[in-house]
């Protein structure tokens, strides 16, 4: 079965829909994801959210950031099915049960892969949606879907993430593992 990387965007904000409560009635926007048997990055708008469904089905690890917070939870009423059957990886996740907290995409890509996002905020892509800049929209969440995968492969290869101290900005080297076969428990 595939292995896919994924980010979803979103039409509106917690403030338009209520606050964080009704997480459920945030909408998609777009969708990035990477298939590992494909070997190529995929786009989904939100007349092509099926298909993202369609690719879900045929997928043995859905390997997301923050994506058991947000992600599945805004998805969930797209789908006939459970998405929450499917094996999930979330770095965020993991990276809190190894460090004790939590830390943004951007901080850890740029400390560990030398590059970052395209935009400091996700509000960003739900003003590209609203301007109808539909392809900075895609680009924006593809960047994501690579610093995801790209740490997802340096934590399989090195076995850590490096994270720069709150304080000093010293970087201190977290100790992360996991395989195919491991899945994490959820904090959620």
């Amino acid at each position: 079965m595939d292995k896919v990387v994924f980010d979803i965007e979103t039409k509106n904000t917690f403030q338009d829909v209520g606050g964080h409560g009704n997480i459920d009635k945030l909408q998609v926007s777009f969708i990035g994801a990477y298939s590992y048997d494909r070997k190529k990055y995929l786009s989904f708008f939100e007349d092509e959210i099926e298909e993202f469904g369609k690719l879900l089905q045929d997928t043995g690890l859905l390997i997301g950031f923050a994506s058991n917070y947000f992600d599945i939870p805004v998805l969930e009423k797209y789908y006939q099915f459970n998405l929450r059957a499917i094996p999930r990886l979330d770095i965020l996740e993991e990276f809190e049960i190894a460090a004790g907290h939590r830390i943004s995409l951007d901080i850890l890509a740029r400390a560990n892969l030398n590059e970052g996002k395209t935009h400091n905020s996700g509000l960003e892509a739900i003003r590209l949606y609203r301007e109808k800049k539909l392809d900075e929209l895609k680009d924006y969440c593809l960047q994501d879907v690579k610093l995801t995968k790209d740490l997802y492969e340096l934590i399989k290869e090195r076995k850590y993430l490096f994270v720069p101290d709150r304080f000093t900005d010293e970087r201190i080297k977290v100790p992360m593992e996991f395989s195919n076969e491991y899945l994490p428990s959820t904090l959620f």
